[in-house]
């Protein structure tokens, strides 16, 4: 009797976690142990999360062997997963919202930023006398890559003065040198960036900035609430078909982000490859510095950044309708608190 109430009670407990605590059920094997992904300028500290998971080693720890692409800007890398040669991008989440304005569903599964960590600045040399927005009228705008996030950026920027994307001319110039050979160079007029190159040319006089998303600060006074930036994000069927593997990819990019939390600047150094630095060190942990707080702690997205998201793309993209958007289709979390609670981010 004593033996049959005890194996009761023993079972009462067991079936009892696995419903308070369904998130820690083993983790299968991924569906797709190989893996291609897209990224729209690896080196720029919007993306450190994808570089810190491959170079510490973190995806194959997961049991992933990841291909990495690295693309001009964030559009082409959207392009690559489109067209079929890429399983996932590393890129901004309002990707996801602009492509179901189009019908087409693909949605994040893990957060990498908590701001776009960009901004945007005209150039000292070509236009010493700018006094307004309205000044960038008929000039030519640097951006990663023509449809990314930093030409979001500048759009948003420019509405808000009155201004429209037809206004002015968009130039691509990636996220490296070339983007600082084509300010230099008087290529543009204007620059709308990521770090390090954005802090680059503002420390050594070159721009003056006008609009900065690199700080929490910033950012809520350019959209007006939190602002989600880069993520991981695929066809909603991909995410269908293989949740392992997602899952997988969630747990390396959130133990990253476990160990930005307490990396310091030489960690850092150690860590990402020499090009990186685009040949000056000072700056680029200067640049570091400047956008830590801007990168995301433990991968989950939150709602309210959401809504920021759509509405800061409705403002100036007539074709996108805030109201039409399921924002609940975008992106999951599901992915990411699992991999919260295997790390404890």
């Amino acid at each position: 009797m004593h033996r049959t109430s005890l194996s009761r009670r023993s079972f009462t407990l067991l079936a009892a976690a696995a419903v308070a605590a369904p998130s820690v059920r083993a983790q299968g094997k991924p569906e797709k142990s190989r893996v291609s992904i897209a990224v729209g300028g690896k080196a720029a500290f919007y993306y450190l999360p994808l570089t810190i998971a491959e170079q510490l080693g973190y995806f194959k720890s997961e049991g992933l062997d990841v291909e990495i692409s690295d693309f001009a800007g964030g559009a082409k890398a959207l392009q690559a997963l489109v067209g079929g040669s890429a399983d996932i991008v590393s890129g901004a989440y309002e990707h996801t919202i602009n492509m179901q304005s189009k019908n087409q569903h693909i949605q994040s599964i893990v957060l990498m930023g908590r701001a776009p960590q960009i901004a945007m600045g005209v150039s000292v040399k070509a236009m010493p006398n700018y006094r307004s927005v309205a000044d960038l009228r008929g000039k030519k705008i640097g951006v990663t890559a023509p449809g990314s996030s930093t030409n979001m950026v500048a759009n948003l920027v420019l509405s808000r003065a009155g201004l429209k994307a037809s206004d002015v001319s968009y130039v691509g110039v990636g996220t490296s040198a070339g983007a600082l050979v084509a300010l230099r160079s008087g290529q543009v007029d204007a620059m709308s960036n990521i770090d390090p190159v954005m802090t680059m040319l503002e420390q050594k006089g070159e721009v003056r900035i006008i609009s900065d998303t690199r700080t929490l600060k910033g950012t809520l006074e350019v959209f007006g609430g939190p602002m989600p930036a880069a993520c991981f994000y695929t066809h909603v069927d991909y995410v269908k078909a293989n949740p392992n593997t997602c899952q997988a990819l969630a747990n390396a990019i959130v133990h990253g982000l476990k160990w930005l939390q307490t990396a310091g600047p030489s960690d850092i150094i150690k860590t990402v490859p020499e090009s990186y630095l685009l040949g000056d060190r000072a700056l680029y942990l200067a640049s570091f510095n400047k956008v830590r707080e801007a990168i995301a702690l433990d991968g989950l997205l939150p709602e309210e950044g959401a809504r920021t998201a759509v509405k800061a793309l409705a403002s100036f993209d007539a074709s996108i309708k805030a109201d039409k958007i399921d924002l609940g289709r975008t992106y999951t979390n599901d992915f990411a608190r699992r991999a919260k609670e295997k790390y404890k981010a």
